[in-house]
């Protein structure tokens, strides 16, 4: 019970760490290899992908370091990490920017929300002046404009 409670919680503490990162870190010092992530258009792979290995490397040392006897919580985070580098991947790379087409567009009403709010961070193309550096949770305010755009659309 613990460990699953561990790694939600790790879970969600992910988003404020990917917010910072992104705002402070990509946005920041390591804008050389962010940028290209804010091109209008790119295919393939992109420095910006780098981050998604550096973000990989402390679960990969979690894994390996909870095989140490009495230290099985660190798989635990590990697993917390993952599991948002996974939903990060699938929301990000998959359902907004569409780099892989798995899945058709979506009606969801929480993934729409999503989607907007990324791409209002998209639309200013240098490191400054950006909004939206989260992923997972954005303000309540692009989900209200999704669902009056869906209301509009249905009536």
């Amino acid at each position: 019970m613990m460990f699953a409670f561990i790694s939600i919680a790790i879970f969600f503490m992910m988003e404020g760490i990917s917010w910072c990162t992104h705002k402070y870190v990509m946005h920041g010092f390591g804008w050389f290899l962010h940028e290209d992530h804010h091109q209008p258009r790119y295919d393939g792979f992109e420095k910006n992908d780098v981050f998604f290995v550096i973000f990989a490397i402390p679960s990969m040392l979690l894994f390996y370091f909870s095989s140490v006897p009495g230290f099985s919580y660190l798989a635990a985070i590990g697993l917390g990490i993952l599991g948002y580098g996974i939903a990060y991947f699938l929301v990000h790379d998959v359902l907004i920017h569409q780099r892989f087409k798995w899945f058709k567009k979506t009606n969801n009403r929480y993934l729409k929300g999503l989607r907007k709010a990324h791409m209002i961070h998209h639309k200013n193309m240098k490191k400054e002046e950006s909004k939206c550096f989260g992923m997972l949770f954005v303000p309540f305010k692009y989900f209200e404009k999704s669902k009056r755009i869906q209301r509009k659309n249905t009536a």
